[in-house]
């Protein structure tokens, strides 16, 4: 079953509200990508950082092209999660 972002009870403002939810974004992406990848948080942060080798190539880790499918579909639900959640507002000016 997948994690919804959590939900603000009775928000402040448009703008608290909005904030809040895009501060937790990063979070929630870490969660969802260790989850779909089968990672612990160490090892998201260990293959987000580039190698130094000793001839001064910078070295990206191995990602397999489905833990690359996955992360980009990770990327597509949460960005689609905000933006939905912001709908509220968005029809809320069209009135």
């Amino acid at each position: 079953m997948k994690n919804k972002m959590p939900s603000v009870s009775q928000p402040i403002n448009l703008l608290q509200d909005v904030h809040s939810r895009m501060i937790n974004l990063p979070i929630y992406f870490r969660e969802r990508v260790c989850e779909e990848c089968s990672w612990s948080i160490p090892t998201f942060y260990r293959k987000m950082r580039n190698v130094v080798s000793s001839g001064g190539d910078k070295i990206s880790p191995n990602i397999s092209n489905a833990e690359k499918e996955k992360i980009i579909s990770v990327a597509d639900e949460v960005y689609g999660g905000f933006w939905e959640y912001c709908e509220k507002y968005r029809k809320q000016d069209k009135k």
